[in-house]
């Protein structure tokens, strides 16, 4: 079995991993934290011009044409920079969004200019009903005309102060099955009726509380068919997911490296602290869960690229797993670090924090179980 990357993918990697060293250091990550925006708009214009935004755009589109793994070791290494801003929000609620489930018409509008960094998306999914499935969609859209009329609240919606446009999950009909009467539905961010209050995060990111009242939204921003939105919804929730445990098996990896350098480093009693046997047992834990993450995420990635019939099963137990091996890791590069590890001057507290929000992401590991379950007909 060959788990190695191709010429191209290796020149991806290790682009992406200079470019990101030069263009995103610690001081940006830091910078962005306190930042009203949260992202640097010189920064998401070079990324445009790397052709990041359109990735897996195809190039009728204006994209680069490549495909769901390349994204994936694009995302690992958004991870090991802690990359701020809408990126993710972009490619996962506009560009994967539009190509599961808009129109020729709907494509043609938007893909070139997700490509070109003109536009930025957020997905408007989450509510306070803290669920991720069909049940957890209460923001009403009721048909008025040529309308839908949205009232509602999402909850935790990453980079909506920044988004063009939101892809937001409604509900346009209430029955027996919570799966019909889903609708998804391309909203303009500026609209009349929209409120957006930010959150405060352990991560320091961008969260937002975004309130609908009366907002108005043409039909013709319907992503496929009304009602009928919870499938294609279902196909964008396993790349978001799959997305997401790239980034933290990326965030993981240079949270290892940084605390086995620490190891090798830090002298204490006469020795560097990394010859202590706890010492290096908890940084073998660390490679291990690491690894593991890494193979697990990649499998998932590839099953959701070829669309297999164990795509879903795959992608929750990559989700489970990913959520709590980099939990592991984490809590043990602090703990190799001492007192420094928790201080906010110190650079692992920055990978400790953001785990905790991407852990959280598209479901923790306790829910990803219950699917795995499901799925063994328990």
């Amino acid at each position: 079995m060959d788990l190695g990357l191709s010429e191209e993918q290796e020149l991806l990697k290790n682009f992406a991993r200079d470019f990101l060293e030069k263009e995103c250091p610690e001081t940006h990550v830091r910078e962005m934290e306190e930042d009203e925006q949260g992202y640097s708009q010189d920064l998401w214009k070079k990324m445009a011009e790397q052709g990041w935004q359109g990735l897996v755009i195809p190039e009728e589109h204006g994209g680069t044409g490549m495909g769901f793994i390349d994204l994936a070791i694009l995302i690992e290494e958004f991870g090991r920079a802690l990359v701020p801003g809408p990126f993710i929000p972009t490619v996962v609620g506009g560009a994967i969004a539009l190509q599961e489930a808009g129109s020729d018409e709907q494509q043609k509008q938007y893909l070139p200019k997700i490509a070109s960094g003109e536009q930025i998306w957020a997905l408007a999914f989450t509510e306070p009903t803290a669920r991720f499935d069909a049940e957890g969609v209460e923001l009403e859209a009721k048909a008025e005309g040529d309308d839908f009329v949205l009232n509602g609240t999402k909850l935790f919606i990453r980079d909506a102060n920044a988004a063009d446009y939101l892809t937001v999950v409604a509900r346009t009909t209430k029955g027996k099955d919570a799966e019909d009467g889903v609708t998804l539905l391309i909203v303009d961010a500026k609209s009349d009726g929209i409120s957006y209050t930010e959150l405060k995060t352990i991560a320091a990111d961008k969260q937002y509380e975004v309130k609908f009242e009366n907002v108005k939204v043409p039909k013709a921003n319907v992503l496929g068919d009304v009602d009928k939105g919870w499938p294609l919804f279902e196909r964008i929730a396993r790349k978001g997911t799959v997305i997401e445990c790239a980034y933290l098996v990326g965030l993981a990896q240079k949270d290892f490296e940084i605390s086995v350098q620490y190891a090798k480093d830090r002298i204490q009693f006469g020795r560097p602290i990394g010859s202590f046997q706890a010492i290096q047992h908890k940084a073998a834990d660390m490679v291990t869960d690491v690894d593991g993450a890494r193979f697990i995420m990649y499998k998932a990635a590839w099953s959701v690229a070829e669309d297999t019939e164990e795509a879903d099963m795959d992608v929750h137990m990559a989700k489970a797993w990913c959520s709590e091996a980099t939990r592991r890791v984490v809590a043990h590069g602090q703990q190799i670090h001492g007192g420094i590890g928790f201080t906010k001057e110190y650079i692992i507290q920055l990978y400790f924090r953001r785990q905790k929000a991407a852990e959280l992401a598209w479901g923790d590991g306790d829910f990803h179980r219950e699917l795995v379950a499901e799925g063994l007909k328990l």
